[in-house]
């Protein structure tokens, strides 16, 4: 038997003896684990998976030991995350510092950096949030305008950021701030990690129409950073941005497949909301057709991504499928409500009361929300027009004509 043969069956085992039966399959609405200075827990066995998997090292399983996490190679990486799918287990925590910024720390941050801000964030203990829009700078966002002046041993940060999701529960931000307002736009910007706890900063909740809300505008009035906390170069954070963005395109895939309405089987909801397809009117026969096409797409996303993170333990370039994915998981999540909502009828417009079980008035919601997806980590339009330029190579639009 060979080393990989042999992992993937203690990985087996260990997922069996380790990943509560409750731990598995579908995630129920509200019950997803962030990982921070105040964790809270709904249940014992979410408590056990997340402490099981940390001090596994398996919150980061492929970074380095030294860095805190599991030292896993490409192929045993893949054999993890192969065998939580097999078994259903569901994430043990969600965090955007593992998942955007940490890549970035550990290819561009210094020595002492990756020492002071890798390992808190591979056992859970921080949590993150992204300081990048601005009001007047979402889809053209090399036109911040959040300050930072050199003022000795740190930088005095003047300016605000919106639509920083949980802003108001994080511990630190990773930010983008204009170091040099006489530079081109993209040459004048610096990428800082900020404590959220720092004197000056205020986070203020902005309500959503689906009656939940994650985002917030952050206001910063002369907080004063330390320069340690400078990632990479001064006025070299747009090449790091570039980089923390396709970790974001991929994160916002893989945190979808992680919400109620994406573990919902649409052939099992159009069988118990349509009568059988022999009996069914020519409408609901149709509507039976839209949700096993929709089924199919969304297998072949499911099967796409696979693919995706093959090429990437494999180092090769997958920038442009990024784009890619991120463009289909948001229109697609979109229009799968939009047919699920046709099916149901009026099971769907649920909001609250026992007249509508859980499952009901999560879709509800679900629907809403999901209009900011397709805006979020890059509107559709923006990524149509990556997709144009940085993937096809296509030739800019000459305007006025």
């Amino acid at each position: 038997m060979s080393g990989i043969d042999d992992f993937r069956k203690e990985t087996r085992a260990w997922l069996g003896a380790n990943c509560p039966a409750s731990m598995r399959g579908p995630m129920p609405d509200g019950e997803l684990v962030w990982g921070g200075s105040e964790v809270e827990f709904k249940s014992e066995d979410q408590r056990l998976w997340f402490e099981r998997m940390r001090d596994k090292g398996w919150f980061c399983p492929d970074w380095p030991k030294e860095y805190g996490g599991g030292g896993l190679s490409p192929e045993q990486n893949a054999v993890l995350e192969a065998e939580m799918r097999r078994l259903k287990c569901r994430p043990p925590q969600i965090n955007l510092g593992i998942w955007m910024l940490g890549p970035v720390i550990l290819e561009f941050g210094s020595e002492a950096q990756k020492r002071a801000l890798l390992p808190p964030m591979a056992r859970g203990e921080i949590r993150w949030c992204q300081g990048f829009s601005e009001p007047n700078a979402g889809s053209d966002l090399a036109s911040l305008k959040t300050s930072a002046v050199d003022a000795g041993d740190h930088f005095v940060v003047n300016g605000t950021k919106i639509w920083t999701s949980y802003g108001d529960k994080s511990d630190w931000m990773y930010m983008l701030v204009r170091t040099d307002p006489d530079a081109s736009k993209q040459q004048g910007i610096s990428l800082l990690v900020v404590d959220m706890k720092s004197p000056g900063i205020e986070a203020r909740p902005i309500d959503l129409i689906s009656g939940k809300s994650s985002f917030c505008q952050v206001f910063f009035d002369n907080v004063k950073v330390p320069k340690r906390q400078l990632v990479g170069p001064l006025n070299g954070g747009w090449t790091l941005a570039k980089a923390l963005l396709q970790h974001e395109r991929r994160a916002m895939s893989k945190f979808g497949e992680f919400s109620l309405p994406n573990h919902v089987d649409l052939l099992s909801v159009a069988a118990r909301y349509l009568p059988p397809a022999d009996a069914g009117t020519s409408a609901e026969v149709a509507l039976r057709a839209r949700a096993l096409a929709m089924a199919m797409d969304e297998h072949a996303y499911t099967l796409t991504a696979q693919r995706m993170g093959e090429e990437m333990r494999a180092r090769q370039d997958v920038s442009g499928l990024m784009a890619i994915m991120k463009l289909v998981h948001s229109e697609q999540e979109k229009d799968k409500l939009e047919v699920l909502l046709d099916v149901m009828g009026h099971r769907a417009l649920g909001w609250e009361g026992d007249a509508f079980d859980s499952s009901e008035l999560a879709l509800t919601r679900a629907w809403l929300g999901s209009f900011a997806q397709t805006i979020a980590g890059g509107s559709s339009e923006v990524q149509l027009n990556v997709i144009a330029k940085r993937v096809l190579g296509l030739p800019e639009g000459k305007q006025g004509k």
